[in-house]
């Protein structure tokens, strides 16, 4: 069984006139990491809000498992928590401590995640204090310390730069390996989505219009010829 099913989802607002998703169907497995691409505006990053449960289908199925988290754009950090308060917050949310009783320990809980995303040693530095890139790492760390059973990530390094990005890139497909976890990323790069996914899924007029299978081994290098060749299989539809 897949571990997220979309059935014939539609989405609209203000009575139906304006539409974000329109009979949309897909699945996603176990364990696969997935990357949703297309037009701006045209219902990729409701496709990560419905999944989240931040958005509600107007009509159609939607199966998925409870314990989902998401990473957005700037890793959304509070200014005055520092590094390991801010990887705390997911916890904190779930799991608040009862009235009268000790707090738990969510920092032995997170700093475990801290280490992973590679920031061991800037448990008490402040968002101010870090790069674009080790914002991102926080966010990154206070999902997987929720430990979801599928990773949201909407665009996470659109506003990084290229080497900031290739790092990310590589440290993101080390932790999928690693944890497991089902990972479905938004992305608006069709050589990311190459780089990273297992499939890709294109959304064009508010629904899924093709999706393609990548079977290229990883690492996966941009200039080798069978990488240019899915780049352009999915760039052909994408401007099609």
């Amino acid at each position: 069984m897949p571990i997220i099913q979309f059935k014939n989802v539609s989405k609209s607002f203000e009575n139906g006139k304006d539409i974000a998703l329109k009979d949309a169907s897909f699945e996603i497995a176990e364990g696969e990491f997935c990357c949703i691409i297309g037009p701006s505006g045209g219902g990729k990053s409701t496709i990560l809000k419905i999944i989240a449960g931040l958005e509600k289908e107007t009509s159609g199925n939607v199966t998925k498992p409870e314990n989902i988290s998401m990473v957005f754009q700037s890793g959304a950090l509070l200014p005055w928590l520092d590094v390991e308060k801010n990887a705390e917050l997911g916890l904190a949310a779930r799991h608040p401590a009862p009235g009268g009783h000790q707090t738990p320990d969510r920092g032995a809980i997170v700093r475990p995640f801290i280490d992973m995303v590679g920031l061991k040693g800037s448990e008490r530095k402040f968002p101010r204090d870090l790069s674009g890139g080790e914002r991102q790492r926080v966010g990154i760390a206070r999902a997987l310390a929720v430990n979801p059973t599928v990773l949201l990530l909407d665009e996470p390094f659109s506003a990084l730069d290229p080497k900031t990005t290739e790092e990310l890139h590589q440290d993101l497909i080390r932790i999928w390996q690693e944890t497991k976890k089902t990972i479905v990323m938004v992305s608006h790069l069709i050589e990311e989505a190459v780089s990273l996914a297992d499939r890709i899924l294109l959304i064009k007029n508010y629904t899924i219009e093709k999706e393609f299978k990548i079977n290229l081994p990883r690492p996966r290098r941009e200039n080798e010829a069978a990488f240019a060749h899915e780049v352009l299989q999915v760039r052909r539809e994408f401007f099609k």
